[in-house]
Order: structure tokens, then sequence, then C-alpha cells
């Protein structure tokens, strides 16, 4: 009886740890830069000023959503635009994904 619970307990711990490895889904057509937040809606991306979209989400290295203040200044990202070239979708890169090579779209 002990030998299945402490099976079960393993199986348990182990499955959370399998879920966290998984890729996320940064879509191949996302552009790389370095951002920081400026104010209110303004970003500046590589040193160029840009604006976020209405409903825009940056989500940290963790895929949580975080608010666009809480950027660490000249954070690895990479950003998807709207129809109208506002940035849309942020993702902040971890290590290994700065690391990787881009995909091509």
């Amino acid at each position: 009886m002990r030998s299945k619970l402490f099976a079960l307990l393993i199986c348990a711990l182990i499955v959370p740890t399998g879920a966290l490895a998984q890729a996320r889904p940064i879509p191949d057509n996302a552009v790389r830069g370095k951002i920081v937040y400026v104010r209110d809606t303004m970003v500046e991306v590589d040193g160029k000023p840009m604006r976020l979209a209405a409903g825009a989400q940056t989500r940290n290295q963790n895929n949580l959503i975080i608010v666009p203040s809480s950027l660490p200044p000249g954070a690895v990202a990479k950003y998807t635009l709207d129809g109208a070239g506002q940035i849309h979708r942020v993702w902040l890169l971890t290590a290994e994904e700065t690391a990787a090579p881009d995909k091509k779209p």
C-alpha cells in the first residue's frame, strides 16, 4: 500500500514539471526587439517609439500576463502588431529563447 502511495506521489510531482517545460506559443511572425516602457500606452522598441494597442497583452518569462509598467528596462521580447501597426502581443524572452535563432515565418 505504501509503495502505491509513494508511486502516486512521484507521478503527481513529475506531471507539473513536464507541463512547465512546454514551449510557449510565440508565433513565428513575432518580431524580436528590446522593449522599454515609456508611459501610458507608449513603449520604445529598439529606441523607436511605438504604441500598445487597446487590449494589448504582455507576458513575462513565466507566460503570466503583466502590466506594461512592470517591464524591465531593455527587456528582450518578441511582439506582434495589429492591423493598425500597434503592438498587440508581447512575450518577454527567457535566456534560452533569447539564445535561440528566430524561426522564419
